[in-house]
């Protein structure tokens, strides 16, 4: 709750033209056989005899195949990049990889960014993101980003 109220705060005298320097970003994954989610996969029948012999467990598959994309978004482009097979998303990966050359390259592009000096990369606020070295290579690349305060 208290990163909401901060944000609304950081947020409540921007102007619309504020917002398009905004360059939000995320990780996701794209499952080969979709994990199980209990929640979602409740199965409503008024009797055990109601429900299908294949609904009964879903399978599980240890280290099944999935991929991992970074995403991020301006007001001008998109750009994703697909993590390396074998990889994953520890943060030396973010910094070396998906930051250093990827993230900074094309914030600093004007045909992907209105302004590259008023560009704010907004992360998720993973604990990566807030962490020290992580936000010290941001500033030494000129790259402004939300919760700016280390």
């Amino acid at each position: 709750m208290a990163d909401r109220l901060w944000f609304c705060d950081w947020l409540k005298d921007w102007t619309e033209e504020d917002f398009l320097h905004l360059a939000p970003s995320d990780e996701l994954f794209v499952w080969a056989i979709p994990r199980p989610n209990h929640q979602n996969d409740r199965i409503w029948a008024k009797s055990v005899d109601d429900i299908e012999e294949d609904e009964h467990y879903r399978e599980m598959v240890r280290n099944q195949a999935c991929i991992g994309i970074f995403v991020m978004f301006t007001a001008k482009k998109s750009h994703w990049v697909i993590k390396d097979k074998g990889e994953s998303w520890t943060g030396q990966y973010f910094l070396d990889i998906i930051l250093t050359e990827h993230v900074f390259s094309f914030l600093k592009n004007e045909e992907n960014v209105i302004d590259p000096d008023e560009v704010i990369f907004v992360h998720d606020k993973a604990p990566r993101m807030r962490a020290y070295p992580m936000q010290h290579l941001l500033q030494n690349n000129n790259i402004k980003f939300w919760s700016n305060d280390i």
